[in-house]
């Protein structure tokens, strides 16, 4: 099989998408397909073609006004043709419903070729944390005439695809996200890192991964950093991610050490090295930092959505609160970071059930997709409503 996937992320950015899409094409590399990409041209020109990768297109690019991090696609639907006609894959996969997404979907319906698209972002929730919220019902609408000229539309979990489809959106099925259990793991652990934290063996570490942003509620995660530290004054605050939020952050939390992104190792032990992960987002379809801090052997506390949802038994290998009970949610991280055996067990059985999230089977459930994708595109066309 050839697959183009179509994204307008990609490593070595930091961030979920990215990582998600190099460890499910790394699989299927490995299991005997071919893979094309188009994505913004990189930031960094000396950044090479990936190992999976077959051949690259890059695109003209376009930073977000206000967040430079994160940019956008911009092509036309006849470069899309042209790509395609020379290099015709079986199936598309599209990352991203943007400017770029549109432009491959147009070529890709013109050209008579399997669409499959991945829901990789809330974009309603983005656009309340961002003041955009007179926008949400127009862009619901976009999106559901977007994936609904696709075979299938992919989702992490069963509740978002519950949500899909009663937005009428069809064709939707569930594909989970993996762990790498050996990156990620207690062993890592560094009794130096925690050394120059400035606690020993015995004082709580409370860590916060991901980006600093509005969408990952950094007022909550300020206000419950600060009760936690009123109960526990010994404790020590991580906060590993950047963003535009990073600099009220850091002076509201004089105390915390801030450490910028981190390459993979680095981040490995960071989250080794802690004892308590807090995760106050609602933003996410997954979140790849809630499978990482289990693995990593890490009580969690975090709101029961996404990946907690699905992995969480709360009380027993972490804490998941209902969502918007942001009290509840500080109270559970204030009594949990004063309760040394209970966070001590609640990591040993959150990294026992991530380790049963596979990056391998999880790839070959995508093959399995894209096949289908083939297998159904000729079916007629009430079946894929637009």
């Amino acid at each position: 099989m050839r697959l183009c996937i179509v994204s307008e992320t990609w490593a070595p950015e930091i961030n979920g998408v990215a990582h998600t899409l190099r460890r499910l094409s790394h699989e299927l590399a490995c299991q005997g397909v071919t893979i094309d990409l188009i994505r913004p041209k990189p930031r960094n020109t000396a950044v090479g073609q990936t190992g999976a990768i077959h051949t690259e297109l890059h695109v003209s690019r376009l930073p977000l006004p206000g967040y430079r991090d994160v940019q956008i696609g911009l092509t036309t639907p006849a470069r899309m043709r042209r790509f395609f006609l020379t290099r015709r894959p079986d199936v598309i996969y599209l990352a991203t419903q943007g400017p770029l997404g549109w432009a491959a979907r147009q070529a890709a319906l013109a050209l008579h070729i399997p669409l499959v698209a991945g829901w990789h972002t809330n974009f309603d929730h983005y656009c309340h944390s961002y003041g955009l919220g007179f926008l949400a019902a127009t862009t619901r609408r976009y999106l559901r005439y977007f994936h609904n000229g696709c075979a299938l539309t992919l989702v992490p979990t069963p509740a978002q695809a519950d949500t899909l489809r009663s937005s009428g959106i069809g064709n939707v099925h569930v594909l989970a996200r993996g762990i790498d259990g050996d990156m990620f793991s207690p062993e890592r652990r560094d009794a130096s890192l925690r050394h120059r934290w400035g606690v020993n063996d015995h004082q709580p570490v409370a860590l916060y991964v991901g980006r600093l942003a509005a969408e990952k509620n950094l007022a909550l995660l300020q206000e419950t950093f600060h009760a936690m530290r009123s109960a526990r004054p010994d404790m020590a605050q991580i906060i590993v991610g950047d963003g535009p939020g990073r600099a009220q952050l850091q002076k509201a939390l004089p105390d915390a050490h801030f450490t910028g992104f981190l390459p993979p190792e680095a981040l490995s032990r960071h989250y080794a090295s802690a004892d308590l992960f807090l995760f106050p987002s609602l933003s996410e379809t997954w979140g790849n930092v809630v499978t990482e801090a289990m693995a990593s052997g890490l009580a969690v506390v975090a709101y029961q959505h996404a990946a907690s949802a699905e992995l969480i038994q709360s009380g027993h290998n972490g804490l998941t609160i209902l969502q918007g009970d942001s009290e509840g949610f500080r109270q559970a991280a204030v009594a949990l970071c004063q309760r040394p055996a209970d966070y001590a067990r609640f990591g040993r059985l959150a990294r026992l059930r991530a380790l049963e999230q596979n990056w391998s089977g999880i790839a070959r459930q995508l093959l399995t997709y894209l096949h289908q994708a083939q297998e159904t595109y000729h079916a007629p066309a009430s079946s894929c409503r637009i």
